[in-house]
């Protein structure tokens, strides 16, 4: 059991409600008025995985209705283990519920992309080249556009390390979600957004000096 922050509710600013203070103050006691107010608040994230499950679940359509209620019970343990480690760090911004809410849909979010990644082979790197210039696209390009594309590969080939052009072609050109790829490599989603960053860095300035950086508009962000 986590143990409880020391916190004075006080402390965490005027703007904190009424309804969110009652929150605060039970949690962070002891005795079955804690215990009580843990249950109501698995039930309150057990009810926002669900509802994120069921958002989703069009988009997981191999998961029978029994992994569904899995995933939403795991999502809501998790989250609830997140949200009473994290007390001191509410500041009533929102209301507490709400606070409370989105660690369920989080990880109701990446539980089910993580499910759906599951047995399949992250894609390699010439498969990923394949795709990416399929003859019959590239004749759609303007010249300009297949010129791009030319240094672009050329650049990543050249210019990155082996993981930064690792992860950027998994998670830019194979759209493999992040978290999935950190488990996959043993690593933690923060290496992997550095990794990530310092790639797309080094292609800016690499294209900089071809004359063809994109235009800020084109540019897309992940």
């Amino acid at each position: 059991m986590v143990a409880p922050t020391d916190t004075p509710i006080g402390d965490r600013g005027e703007s904190v409600d009424s309804e969110s203070q009652d929150w605060l103050a039970r949690l962070s006691g002891e005795g079955a008025a804690r215990e009580e107010a843990v249950g109501e608040l698995h039930a309150l994230l057990l009810g926002a995985a669900r509802f994120e499950v069921g958002r989703r679940r069009a988009a997981a359509g191999h998961l029978r209705g029994d992994d569904f209620d899995d995933l939403a019970h795991q999502s809501a343990d998790d989250a609830l283990v997140a949200v009473l480690g994290k007390l001191d760090d509410f500041r009533g911004e929102s209301r507490f519920t709400t606070w409370a809410y989105k660690f369920a849909l989080l990880e109701a979010a990446v539980k089910l992309r993580r499910r759906a990644w599951q047995g399949r082979e992250i894609p390699v790197e010439e498969e990923a080249w394949a795709r990416f210039s399929d003859p019959g696209t590239s004749a759609q390009r303007s010249a300009e556009d297949s010129e791009l594309l030319a240094a672009l590969r050329e650049e990543i080939e050249d210019a990155l390390s082996p993981r930064q052009r690792e992860v950027l072609v998994a998670v830019a050109i194979n759209d493999v979600p992040i978290d999935v790829l950190a488990e996959r490599l043993d690593t933690t989603r923060g290496a992997l957004y550095k990794s990530l960053h310092d790639a797309r860095r080094k292609l800016r300035a690499a294209l900089d000096e071809r004359g063809l950086s994109p235009s800020s508009d084109r540019e897309e962000e992940r």
